[in-house]
């Protein structure tokens, strides 16, 4: 029977180059999109779906202490809010923490991969099964429809197995991605045999894209050790995911409705609060016609 995930990891280990020099000091899950830090809205879509733990895959360079200080209660500035009357403020600092979430923290001592980012978590984790989020990869409901874990979630619990979320895009883009092997389309699932981290183009075996959120059981965990240096010379979750696959693992993938925003360089954080604001923001989408007019 297909348990619900109950915890998500979350890897904020990495130095964050691609998007200095702000990140000099500070991690890139505190950068903000639409006025909101990146790392917020990850917390957020697991609360939507009921995951009351977050575990931080961190380095002694990722700025730990960022993420204690932001995800823990804050009375002075609570109370002070209070005072002013600024019951709107008081309000998003208070929601900065869904009820009843709890956030954990596993060390990442060297930069060995993604994969072995998630193993870190292993003690953490527990007999439990769990998601794994990729922070800068921020996805929006679009046209009033579900959250992409939501999404996810229906479809882990139809299928069981791992479930993660695809994206299609032109061959020649393939060879950015992790690709689906032996892919089958039924309406937005499509099942696959495997997985293939950036195949070379003649090599592509489909146009759907492995790029996370993924929801996967727990038995990954004991997978993630047997594998050594990836294409790339790190440990894939991808190789795990495909070494689960050939040991007869089942795996769906779900072309969401949701809005990816990448958040992963200064160039794609500013397109991706472009896009957010306009959707979000009449009276700014507004002043920007004006602007584009007047130039």
């Amino acid at each position: 029977m297909t348990r619900n995930p109950e915890v998500c990891i979350l890897p904020v280990a990495g130095l964050s180059t691609r998007n200095l020099p702000s990140t000099k000091v500070l991690h890139k899950g505190f950068l903000t999109l639409h006025g909101k830090p990146i790392i917020q809205y990850a917390v957020d879509a697991c609360a939507e779906i009921g995951v009351k733990e977050i575990v931080f895959i961190y380095s002694t360079e990722s700025s730990k202490e960022l993420f204690e200080k932001y995800f823990s209660p804050y009375p002075w500035l609570e109370n002070h809010l209070k005072e002013k009357g600024r019951l709107d403020l008081l309000k998003t600092v208070q929601d900065i923490i869904p009820a009843g979430m709890k956030f954990s923290f596993a060390e990442q001592k060297r930069p060995l991969g993604n994969g072995h980012a998630v193993l870190m978590a292993k003690e953490l984790v527990g007999d439990r099964d769990f998601i794994v989020m990729w922070p800068d990869d921020v996805y929006i409901a679009v046209r009033g429809g579900q959250g992409v874990l939501k999404q996810l979630l229906e479809v882990y619990r139809e299928e069981g197995g791992m479930v993660e979320n695809i994206i299609e895009y032109p061959r020649e883009q393939m060879v950015r991605y992790g690709a689906l092997v032996g892919a089958v389309r039924d309406g937005k699932k499509v099942h696959a045999t495997g997985l293939v981290e950036k195949p070379a183009l003649e090599n592509v075996p489909s146009n759907y894209a492995s790029m996370g959120p993924y929801i996967l059981p727990n038995e990954i965990m004991n997978i993630l050790p047997e594998v050594r240096n990836g294409g790339n010379g790190e440990i894939n979750l991808t190789d795990a995911m495909e070494l689960a696959a050939q040991r007869g693992m089942k795996l769906t993938g779900v072309l969401c409705d949701a809005m990816r925003l990448d958040c992963g360089t200064n160039q794609e954080l500013e397109k991706a609060n472009l896009k957010l604001c306009l959707l979000e923001d009449p009276e700014l989408r507004e002043y920007c016609r004006e602007i584009l007019r007047s130039l």
